[in-house]
């Protein structure tokens, strides 16, 4: 079986999770600057097959879209354009940046290191929302 991988978009910096190759556990892969997300996911593919990708997809409260739909919509439409062989879904994140700093909290990562590596929170949200995708399938 191939991977499925997971992104939790942001303006500056992505998170990213995959599977094992059983698409049994999610575990954190890395956070890349968003500037560079296109390149690594085609770098990445080219390594490991990939069943599908996961993105997180931007909820308010209310059920509707959030101000950042209009920095990720664009982005999914390249990626089905570059990787038109590989199927995108969309997973509702709500919450899953308050359960990812809940993990950290509880995992007792120091406040120096939190304030250090805030990547930290997006790699944590993007399994979130993968392990999520994951038990929703099952």
């Amino acid at each position: 079986m191939a991977r499925i991988l997971s992104i939790d978009y942001g303006r500056k910096r992505t998170g990213l999770a995959v599977t094992d190759p059983l698409q049994i556990i999610a575990n954190g892969l890395t956070t890349v600057a968003t500037s560079e997300l296109e390149h690594f996911l085609l770098d990445y593919v080219k390594k490991e097959e990939v069943e599908r990708i996961v993105i997180g997809l931007p909820k308010q409260m209310n059920g509707e879209m959030s101000e950042s739909w209009k920095y990720i919509e664009p982005f999914i439409n390249r990626l089905k354009k570059v990787l038109p062989t590989i199927p995108v879904e969309l997973v509702d994140e709500r919450f899953t940046s308050v359960l990812a700093h809940q993990a950290i909290l509880q995992s007792g990562v120091g406040k120096q290191r939190r304030r250090e590596d805030k990547g930290m929170v997006d790699e944590i949200s993007a399994t979130i929302i993968l392990q999520s995708y994951l038990e929703h399938r099952r």
